[in-house]
């Protein structure tokens, strides 16, 4: 059990991991993290949810220490990463977006070399690797080439290296883009089993289904800014409806019958493929679409998820 898991759930409940108040950050001209301020808790498992560009790398990398800030305060861990960088680095476990495994290298030697960049013993890491392999269900692939595991393998090998110093926080960028849909459900579980054992975790993702498997608390980020907080219920409860039909007329039409059918639900949202009624009985206003004489192409009634939160709050989608 990682040493985050030793104290008690009091402890856990009350002790601030990361702390950021006007956390600003500037390329030139540009803003890319526009004074956005959170708190994450021990054990807490903290998300980042927006489209690319909307500053959640950014963060994540001022956050790993990697990044200074430009304007505001941070704190990791209690210290400051633009004084203490190396000192906080030795307590995270980094997952970046892309894997950066030493391909010619072993399952197992990937490992034993990631643990030596943090000093730790020969003994000791041959335990531990043991250890993480059967966390990664990858002990039968100890000995191949990392170059011959399929992509959710080198995903689960990549978080099993972030792990091996121990970290207090396990920092996730996207954990599963380009992953199959049982990949991520894999990867999923493991996540879930290191949060149990009180890892803090902070991941960044674009998917929603993701961020409401995962994560106990989000806020989403666009532009630079943090748009809304809360957990994935509260926030939908807050920005959505119960359930969303969607309806299709065709693209020519879509427009038009929007207009006619306005009354319907609690709100609308014109796609160019479909119109989207915000609704607390999605069937009771498909039955009041038919009423007034239009009959949609297609029509689908689903419970309401975060990206219609984002659509509310931005007027756009996540993969926009």
């Amino acid at each position: 059990m990682p040493k985050s898991a030793a104290r008690s759930a009091t402890d856990a409940s009350t002790e601030l991991m990361i702390v950021a108040k006007n956390l600003t950050k500037r390329y030139g001209d540009f803003v890319a993290v526009d004074g956005i301020n959170f708190e994450v808790k021990k054990g807490e498992s903290f998300g980042l949810l927006g489209p690319n560009g909307a500053g959640k790398s950014t963060t994540m990398k001022m956050i790993a220490s990697t990044s200074q800030r430009t304007d505001g305060e941070l704190s990791i861990l209690g210290k400051d990463p633009n004084d203490h960088g190396p000192e906080i680095r030795a307590h995270l476990g980094v997952v970046p977006q892309q894997d950066n495994l030493d391909r010619e290298l072993k399952v197992w030697e990937n490992l034993m070399t990631y643990g030596r960049f943090f000093g730790l013993k020969n003994s000791w890491l041959k335990v531990k690797i043991d250890e993480l392999l059967e966390f990664a269900q990858l002990e039968d692939k100890r000995n191949a080439k990392t170059d011959d595991l399929s992509g959710g393998m080198k995903r689960r090998l990549t978080i099993a290296r972030g792990l091996v110093n121990e970290p207090e926080i396990l920092m996730l960028d996207e954990p599963t883009t380009g992953l199959d849909p049982q990949a991520r459900h894999v990867l999923w579980d493991r996540l879930f089993r290191l949060k149990e054992q009180g890892v803090t975790l902070v991941i960044t993702t674009h998917y929603m289904d993701e961020a409401e498997q995962l994560c106990d608390r989000l806020i989403v980020m666009d532009k630079g800014k943090i748009m809304a907080e809360g957990s994935p219920a509260d926030l939908i409860r807050n920005y959505s409806s119960r359930e969303v039909l969607e309806v299709r007329f065709g693209s020519a039409r879509n427009a038009e019958v929007a207009e006619s059918i306005k009354a319907v639900g609690d709100r609308q949202e014109i796609l160019p493929d479909r119109i989207l009624v915000y609704s607390e009985n999605g069937e009771e206003s498909l039955k009041q679409i038919h009423a007034l004489g239009f009959e949609p192409l297609t029509s689908l009634v689903r419970r309401s998820s975060l990206e219609d939160v984002f659509l509310r709050l931005t007027g756009r989608t996540l993969v926009d």
